[in-house]
């Protein structure tokens, strides 16, 4: 009875195996002569008359027009996010999405309010076309009082991604009439098409300098390979014209990189970091990370991918055939490990780091990827990085109130009075209505913020997250973050407010909806290993007992030495790891000294806010602007003017110390000191002598 239950039980999963073979097999036809469309249909694909016919629908509209949004704009990726000259607003424009089978790609763009949490969409009569991988900078050059966005470049691509596009165009926004112009530049030097401007490219950057838009690096993807580029290119907004910045043949420069850091500095910018592909003889070709990765190479070629870590300072002038780039030392404590995918937002000579990704290829298991959230903050001129961290807000003691009165009650109200003088600068000529609406404005924003959700951890991992400071606060829109062979594109923007770094604030936070759609050759792995495991099945003999794996006890003592030899590895590289600061952290001090020494403006000091620190400092401001003016640099200046220079300097150097000052505010914290006050600064007259209170502990 056992034998005929068994044999009746091997007929029917054969005849089950069978079926399922034929169904699989029926499937596999099918799905190839769907494939074998497709592929024709995206080979048929004629780029340009897809993007004629968007030009065509473009003209379509027939005047700028505002349309004030219900929601946030729909999910994108590799969009970018810009904050406008006249920091109201903040404007993103363009990008793409990917289920796993088709890329779509958009040419929207958007205006988002944060006083009012309102989201705006501008149509004009002239817009860019449909791209991502682009690049914006702003600028009050060539756009009147209320300044400019300008674009350049970026990527389009068929459908299924068959063929792709690079764009070489270059485009002004007027943020006054809200209109898209395309500049059409005349060339001074060698270029691409376009009027001699740059070649079309993806993943490069631009910064503004001056009268000067300034385009550097990226990538082109050819049929065969990706080409890294290294080129410098200026634009002159008051001619309109482009030049290719040659260099000297023994001169140094940066190597050819996409994905890098570029930020602006009065001098000239900075750049840091990037990404790049070069020709190995030894290490396998994987796949590209998108927005600065090559193809997978084709026959023997392999590439190895390379992030950069080195700085560069680009020093500009006036006279075009001046400018050099300057190499500078590594900078002090990097972002470790090193990763890519992330760029960097301007916030008054700092760059604001976050996300990122670092990926390990494996010749037998394709791409092991790392996504990150840290937030740092790099300091240009002292060229050093310091980890931005949350904490709650600290409470503000009101003892001097209680009391009644006193010196330094007086002290806090003269920076009040000083205060109050110097927002009426900012608002001189306004009338009484305008401030009223100024007020009402204020409270609306604070109300705003009040109802949007706090926390305290920093937003989920990711790379290619847009990045824009406005008005001290950062704002972080999207990014991508991938499981497995499936990416996901978030849905969500975050506000942190770098002065105060209490917490995180969601803008806004919606499910990412994207139904993933898995490609044909995923899917016809899955089924080959389905099949195998059937046919093994199908061999096993079911009252046969599966055998056991032996290991000798020769594999067994090499094993353990085998994990013996990685745990001494790991220890030491843990010490190592340990060990690295106290290595590295003398040159950063001894640079630290040096700049000290040089540095000759007013320091600010641990609890000082930047009113209290103008406060303090505001003399030495004006007596060091006033030194300037008799040698030219501020000529002509009056007294409002050069005291509301002084305000700038000073708030521009409490922000490059922000981060050091903060280290020694949580070092005295945690001695239980919440305050230090000057008694010489707050009227006390002279040292610790004397009685009452100067001997209070």
């Amino acid at each position: 009875m056992g034998k005929k239950d068994s044999k009746k039980k091997s007929a029917d999963k054969k005849a089950r195996v069978a079926d399922k073979t034929a169904r699989k097999t029926s499937k596999k036809e099918k799905k190839s002569s769907n494939k074998k469309a497709a592929d024709a249909d995206d080979d048929d694909v004629d780029l340009d008359s897809v993007l004629e016919e968007y030009a065509r629908q473009q003209a379509l509209f027939l005047k700028v027009t505002e349309t004030t949004l219900t929601e946030p704009p729909p999910v994108r990726a590799n969009a970018t996010l810009a904050a406008a000259p006249n920091g109201k607003e903040l404007l993103l424009f363009g990008g793409e999405t990917f289920n796993g089978a088709v890329a779509k790609f958009f040419n929207e763009l958007f205006a988002y309010n944060p006083a009012h949490d309102e989201w705006r969409q501008i149509t004009s009569p002239n817009s860019p076309l449909p791209r991502s991988g682009h690049c914006v900078t702003t600028s009050q050059y060539g756009g009147g009082n209320t300044g400019s966005m300008w674009l350049f470049g970026g990527e389009f691509s068929s459908p299924k991604q068959g063929t792709f596009y690079h764009y070489n165009d270059f485009w002004r926004f007027d943020l006054g009439s809200r209109e898209w112009s395309r500049v059409e530049g005349k060339g001074s030097g060698k270029g691409g098409s376009g009027g001699g401007g740059p070649p079309a490219r993806s993943g490069h950057r631009i910064v503004a300098w001056k009268n000067y838009i300034l385009v550097m690096g990226g990538f082109q993807d050819t049929s065969s390979a990706t080409k890294y580029l290294s080129d410098l290119w200026a634009f002159d907004t008051n001619l309109y014209t482009w030049t290719a910045i040659s260099l000297p043949a023994h001169a140094q420069r940066p190597e050819a990189r996409s994905s890098f850091s570029l930020l602006p500095h009065e001098q000239g910018a900075a750049l840091f970091g990037g990404y790049s592909r070069v020709k190995s003889s030894s290490i396998p070709s994987a796949g590209n990370r998108k927005g600065g990765g090559s193809k997978a190479s084709s026959g023997s070629v392999a590439w190895k991918p390379v992030i950069h870590q080195d700085t560069w300072f680009l020093r500009m002038d006036q006279d075009l055939t001046r400018v050099r780039w300057e190499r500078r030392k590594k900078p002090g404590n990097p972002p470790n490990p090193p990763r890519v995918g992330v760029t960097m937002a301007w916030h008054k000579g700092r760059g604001i780091l976050f996300g990122g990704v670092k990926d390990e290829e494996d010749s037998d298991e394709g791409l092991e990827s790392t996504f990150f959230n840290d937030l740092f903050a790099w300091g240009i001129d002292r060229n050093r990085f310091f980890p931005l961290v949350l904490r709650k807000p600290r409470v503000q003691k009101k003892a001097g109130n209680e009391r009644g009165g006193g010196r330094r009650d007086r002290a806090r109200e003269a920076e009040e009075d000083l205060l109050r003088n110097l927002k009426a600068l900012e608002v001189v000529g306004k009338d009484d209505n305008e401030e009223e609406e100024e007020e009402k404005k204020e409270e609306k924003r604070l109300v705003v913020i009040k109802e949007q959700v706090m926390s305290l951890e920093l937003p989920h991992e990711r790379f290619n997250a847009a990045l824009a400071v406005l008005d001290d606060v950062l704002y972080i829109y999207g990014g991508t973050w991938e499981k497995g062979d499936r990416e996901f594109t978030f849905d969500e923007m975050f506000a942190i407010d770098l002065g105060k770094l209490d917490g995180v604030r969601s803008v806004f936070s919606r499910e990412d909806e994207t139904i993933w759609e898995e490609s044909e050759d995923d899917e016809d792995e899955g089924d080959e290993d389905e099949e195998e495991e059937d046919e093994e099945e199908m061999d096993i003999d079911e009252n046969e007992e599966p055998e056991k794996m032996q290991i000798d006890e020769a594999e067994i003592e090499l094993r353990r030495k085998e994990k013996a030899l990685r745990k001494k590895g790991k220890s030491r590289d843990l010490e190592q790891a340990h060990e690295t600061p106290d290595v590295q952290e003398p040159e950063p001090t001894e640079e630290a000294a040096e700049e000290a020494s040089l540095d000759r403006t007013p320091h600010p000091r641990p609890f000082e806010s930047l009113r209290a620190f103008f406060t303090r400092t505001s003399a030495a401001w004006l007596e060091i602007l006033i030194a300037e003016q008799e040698t030219g640099a501020h000529k002509n200046k009056t007294v409002k003017e050069l005291r509301k220079e002084g305000f700038a300097a000073a708030e521009e150097k409490w922000w490059a110390c922000r981060e050091e000052i903060r280290a020694l505010e949580d070092e005295q914290e945690e001695a239980g000191i919440g305050e230090v006050v000057s008694l010489a600064d707050a009227g006390g007259g002279g040292g610790g002598g004397g009685g009452g209170a100067g001997r209070r502990r």
